[in-house]
């Protein structure tokens, strides 16, 4: 990457997720009172002073834990360590100087990276007095701050930003990848997949992904961002104001920036109630996408078994027909590898541009083989057509009167528009106007 990167790093609960939060001026990284709430490696672009680097913020480390989610979230952050340019020591003044801070201090030493030690939570005389002990870490300077409150921020910003160089030139463009699905149904092992490297914590427990987890790659000469997002639960499950909520509105937000979406579909389980409200709302947000068959090599197969699943997904997912099918194994890598030229094939048809010549005459076409519906003596006329924009490829037909279009009519134009254009992968939106309001 071209811009510096800064790890904040430390015990868990020592207010990470709120230091990274206001570095980055927005809520990106979920706070919660709890230990271990930030569990994989967060990135975000962050600014000071005209210089501009790279955040993440990791999980607590815990060092002599031998709990397995919290030992992965120690190997994160010994991964975010590696790949920092300058670390950021995080410490707690409320709890004071403890056994678990030398260790990590000690662990940072064994990186040979500069490390800026900041001691937070700093609010009052008392929280001052502890400040010194940090001293005896052994790191250099201690900066004071309290993070909730914005202070002392300036003076330790100041002090990052004075171990890289200024970076001018411009980030080239990404095209983002958002991984979605219900929990535990292998989106994480995907991205690890992809990436190829334990980039997210992979795990049996449901809901071990929190946070919607951006990871930079490139691949072919081409910069891609990979989403893996947390699993999405019915909204009845989820209770109000939980950790898991907030996941789930990262989630959406994922889908909503996203280039392209890679909606997973657990092979064992097939296709449930939540596996189509969550490709409706893909649908809805008007993404391109690709239907992921997880985990298939643990299904048992005969001759019949993928024509089966394939008219499974047809019914279920019927808004969603567009959308090319691939059956894979993430944990095995099986067919991981086809997924890129489906990925770029969706990209290419979501930005295809049609002329209005060539759009016409499909129009006219389509009319000529299936006459307009008609209704108290007068009869659908479709005077022209044209395009108006891509992502995803958006048409506005204009009519003589569009109380006479017939939503079964129009559903035919569309895929009269898929059989003569390659709009596999994107869905397509149509427009219906009166001719006159295109009058001024």
């Amino acid at each position: 990457m071209a811009k510096p990167l800064v790890a904040i790093v430390g015990r868990p609960n020592v207010g990470k997720s709120t230091l990274f939060n206001k570095i980055c001026k927005r809520r990106i990284a979920i706070i919660e009172d709890t230990p271990g709430v930030t569990r994989d490696r967060i990135f975000q672009d962050a600014e000071w002073l005209g210089y501009q680097f790279v955040l993440v913020d990791t999980g607590g480390i815990e060092p002599e834990s031998e709990d397995i989610i919290l030992s992965q979230m120690r190997r994160q952050a010994e991964m975010a360590m590696e790949a920092a340019d300058v670390i950021l020591f995080l410490t707690d003044a409320k709890s004071g100087l403890v056994a678990a801070d030398y260790e990590v201090a000690e662990m940072l030493r064994h990186t040979r990276k500069p490390v800026v030690l900041a001691v937070n939570k700093v609010e009052n005389k008392i929280d001052q007095q502890t400040v010194y002990d940090f001293y005896n870490l052994g790191m250099g300077p201690v900066y004071e701050i309290s993070a909730e409150q914005s202070l002392g921020l300036g003076d330790l910003l100041d002090e990052l930003v004075s171990y890289f160089d200024k970076i001018e030139e411009p980030e080239e463009e990404a095209t983002y990848i958002t991984i979605v699905g219900k929990p535990n149904v292998g989106k994480s092992s995907l991205a690890n997949q992809i990436l190829g490297q334990q980039r997210s914590i992979v795990s049996d427990i449901p809901g071990t992904t929190r946070d919607s987890i951006d990871t930079p790659f490139f691949r072919d000469g081409k910069k891609y961002i990979i989403t893996d997002t947390a699993g999405m639960r019915k909204k009845g499950k989820i209770e109000r104001d939980s950790v898991e909520r907030y996941s789930v509105i990262r989630s959406l937000a994922a889908v909503r920036r996203a280039d392209i979406v890679i909606t997973m579909i657990d092979a064992q389980q097939g296709i449930t109630e939540q596996d189509v409200k969550i490709a409706g709302y893909v649908d809805e947000e008007g993404k391109p996408s690709i239907i992921a068959v997880n985990k298939w090599d643990a299904v048992q197969k005969d001759t019949y078994t993928i024509e089966k699943y394939k008219k499974e997904i047809e019914t279920d997912l019927a808004f969603m027909t567009y959308a090319p099918q691939i059956y894979i194994s993430a944990k095995t890598g099986q067919r991981v590898d086809k997924l890129f030229p489906l990925i770029e094939k969706c990209l290419h048809n979501a930005n295809r541009r049609i002329s209005t010549g060539l759009l016409n005459d499909c129009i006219r076409e389509a009319v000529t083989a299936v006459e307009p519906p008609s209704s108290g003596g007068h009869r659908l006329r479709i005077y022209y057509a044209t395009q108006i924009s891509t992502c995803p490829p958006s048409f506005v037909l204009f009519v003589n009167d569009t109380k006479l279009m017939h939503y079964s009519y129009e559903r035919y134009l569309k895929n009269y528009l898929r059989k003569t254009f390659d709009f596999s992968g994107t869905p397509i939106r149509m427009m219906i106007r009166n001719r006159n309001e295109n009058k001024n």
